[in-house]
Order: structure tokens, then C-alpha cells, then sequence
């Protein structure tokens, strides 16, 4: 399983990119892509929207089931990965490249420090599939 350290996580298994210009890049883990399984659609958020963290604002779904993408932060979103409506299986393939969900315009920056380590993310992965057993 592949975890980015430059990236941070959250508990619902997106990760979040700080870009250059203050925008984020969002997209699901590598391991939230593998327990889906093989995506067949995926339901883009609706640009220019304005939410708050944890909102429902995309679905991605897989041969196995569908699931909602939260948004991480407070903001706006503004673009979503085009590529995904004749692709979504990029997600699978390139979950932290190719295969993003989203651009937003957080409503503070600094709220990017209070996600996820890779280390953090790991760890709340691991006991996750503990508690499976």
C-alpha cells in the first residue's frame, strides 16, 4: 500500500494535497481504492459549491459498492478530475495522480494541519483492520 508522506489523510480515507497557490487536491487513498474494489463511476462534486468539512460531496462507485467522498476541509470547490467520467478505474491505477477527485479553495489553509499525518493515517488504518479480526 502506497501512503505519499507530503500528503495528509483522514479518518474517512481521502487524501489532501496543499498545492502552491493555497488550493488542496483531493482524492482517496490507496487503500480505501483497494477495499473498494474496481470503480465503474464516479460522481463528481459540483464545482463552485460551497461546503464545509465533512460534507458528502462526491460518490465513487465500484463493482462492490458505492461510497461517499467527504470533503476535508471548509471551502469551494473549484474543478473536478473531467477524466474520471470516461476513466474512473484512474482511481484504481493512479489514486494519487491521475486519479483526483477534486480541486477547493479552502476557507483556511492552516486547517490542512489538523488532517492526517502518512504516519498518523497508518496507524489508524492498521487498527482499523484489527478490529476487523
Amino acid at each position: 500500500m502506497s501512503l505519499p508522506s507530503d500528503l495528509m489523510y483522514t479518518e474517512s480515507h481521502e487524501w489532501v494535497r496543499l498545492n502552491d497557490d493555497g488550493s488542496v487536491t483531493v482524492g482517496i487513498t490507496d487503500y480505501a481504492q483497494a477495499q473498494l474494489g474496481d470503480l465503474v463511476f464516479v460522481e463528481s462534486p459540483e464545482v463552485d459549491a460551497d461546503v464545509d468539512a465533512g460534507d458528502a460531496v462526491a460518490v465513487v462507485e465500484s463493482v462492490k459498492a458505492a461510497s461517499d467522498i467527504y470533503a476535508p476541509l471548509a471551502g469551494r470547490i473549484s474543478e473536478s478530475n473531467g477524466a474520471l467520467a470516461d476513466a474512473p478505474e484512474l482511481v484504481n491505477t493512479s489514486p494519487y495522480e491521475d486519479g483526483w477527485l477534486f480541486t477547493m479553495a479552502p476557507n483556511d489553509t492552516s486547517d490542512v494541519e489538523e488532517l492526517l499525518s502518512a504516519e498518523s493515517y497508518e496507524a489508524f488504518i492498521a487498527g482499523d483492520e484489527e478490529d476487523e479480526d
